[in-house]
């Protein structure tokens, strides 16, 4: 059996929805078909590549593996087909070719581009991947990237990206169980999590290597679970982990979010475009950081911190 790009997004979108219920939803095929596609490619391939549980499907070391160099040709695959899309349509309108990682960002950014470009084609390509995004934006598939750079665990920028810092250092939450005896403080110490379970995404670029980073130099080593953040969401609510989280995130009635003490984990949030060029068009990077402001000051508890911090993102939003 070879894999063929199908196989691949398979793999992809049981590794996002971290179900294969879901992913067949996803997908449009039924459950039974997905299970039984799964299984003759790990039988081709000679491993499991996710590790059924209870909870769902959990990439194997091996199905991280694969899940890495799969997402990028996925991608480019996408990207590839919205072109040639384009092209065979005889589109010769202005277009804008957004990507991003996960932001609360987000809406508001693309409600303010759509303003400011009337008539504009304005497209999204949503990834878990930072370094898979950049390689598009490097490779002509996409105008514009927001991304995040764990602290510590630099991206592979490729030569030439023109890039700008929105936030040089963002501070990460924690989310956790609204009865857990740390959600009582203000601000949590992390060694009050010692005998938590953590879960994150190992598909997310460095976020796995920056927990471990800090944890390692708190002294602590708790039981971690890997896992996509649908299935974490739910496990957070009814106590069974915890988990970073972008402090721009809202709390929900099953859970909070919190500061950590002396903020240990951190990103840097970047807006990336292609090599030789500057911003396809005025003022992207301006909305982008409006729309950011925004979110922020929604979130008290993040617009506490700014407070604290002095921070320049408590500039009035335009």
């Amino acid at each position: 059996m070879e894999l063929e790009v199908r196989h691949l997004r398979a793999l992809c979108a049981i590794a996002d929805t971290g179900s294969l219920h879901k992913a067949a939803r996803q997908l449009g095929v039924s459950q039974p078909s997905l299970t039984t596609q799964l299984r003759r490619i790990e039988n081709a391939l000679g491993a499991e590549l996710f590790a059924r549980e209870r909870s769902g499907c959990r990439p194997t070391l091996v199905g991280r593996a694969v899940l890495s160099r799969a997402r990028p040709l996925v991608a480019e695959m996408a990207a590839l087909v919205v072109e040639a899309k384009a092209v065979a349509a005889g589109a010769d309108g202005p277009c804008l070719r957004v990507g991003s990682t996960a932001s609360r960002a987000l809406p508001g950014w693309l409600g303010r581009l759509r303003r400011r470009l009337p008539g504009t084609d304005i497209s999204l390509h949503m990834d878990v991947s930072a370094n898979s995004l950049l390689r598009l934006v490097a490779g002509g598939g996409l105008d514009v990237a927001f991304v995040h750079e764990v602290e510590g665990c630099p991206l592979i920028v490729p030569e030439g990206l023109t890039v700008r810092v929105l936030v040089e250092r963002e501070p990460q939450f924690v989310s956790m169980t609204r009865g857990h005896p740390a959600a009582e403080a203000p601000v949590v110490e992390l060694a009050d999590l010692a005998g938590d379970r953590w879960i994150v995404d190992p598909t997310v670029d460095g976020e796995w290597d920056g927990l471990r980073r800090v944890l390692v130099a708190a002294g602590l080593n708790p039981s971690v679970l890997h896992g996509d953040y649908h299935t974490a969401a739910a496990l957070i609510a009814v106590g069974e982990a915890v988990a970073p989280c972008q402090p721009t995130s809202g709390p929900r009635d099953d859970m909070v979010i919190r500061p950590l003490r002396g903020d240990p984990l951190a990103v840097r949030l970047l807006l990336c475009s292609p090599p030789g060029t500057r911003e396809p068009y005025d003022g992207v990077y301006e909305d982008l950081a409006a729309a950011y402001r925004e979110a922020a000051s929604r979130v008290a508890a993040y617009r506490q911190w700014l407070v604290r911090h002095k921070s320049p993102l408590l500039a009035p939003v335009a």
